[in-house]
């Protein structure tokens, strides 16, 4: 399917390419997925800024929608999305398997920082479900702040 971005997710999409570091609060339907993977199609294969890409997802969406989302739209055919699930040799085996986007739980955060430790080789992280990081006393906020670069 042809994707044609409505005003606000070009803003969006061009926001995402530019900024550091940006949150997208969006209602739910309004495309925060197409845009997000639209944003770091352009990163890879048009300004070669982001190599891999780490997204963080409550289960049942990193299970599926993130790859039904890239399949679903011509202009991501190029890009690789890799779930990371199942037990720890699942995770590892798709942690090996060549990807532009790696989708894992948010329950695995702390596995997967500890996994790689201080050869984190991911070069964007998007947050898919901001609210399950919101205390910055837990230990998946906590994690993320091992690795996130200044």
């Amino acid at each position: 399917m042809r994707f044609q971005p409505h005003p606000y997710q070009q803003y969006c999409i061009q926001r995402m390419i530019t900024d550091p570091a940006i949150g997208l609060f969006l209602d739910m339907g309004l495309g925060k997925t197409v845009i997000t993977l639209t944003a770091i199609n352009d990163l890879k294969y048009n300004r070669f800024q982001v190599s891999k890409v780490l997204v963080i997802a409550p289960k049942k969406v990193a299970e599926a929608t993130w790859s039904k989302e890239a399949e679903k739209w011509d202009h991501l055919s190029l890009l690789r999305i890799m779930p990371v699930l199942g037990s720890r040799q699942k995770r590892i085996r798709a942690l090996n398997t060549p990807a532009d986007v790696y989708v894992i739980n948010r329950e695995n955060v702390q596995w997967i920082v500890d996994y790689y430790r201080n050869a984190w080789p991911f070069d964007m992280v998007v947050i898919d479900e901001l609210t399950s990081f919101k205390s910055h006393k837990a230990k998946r906020f906590k994690s993320l702040t091992w690795v996130r670069k200044s």
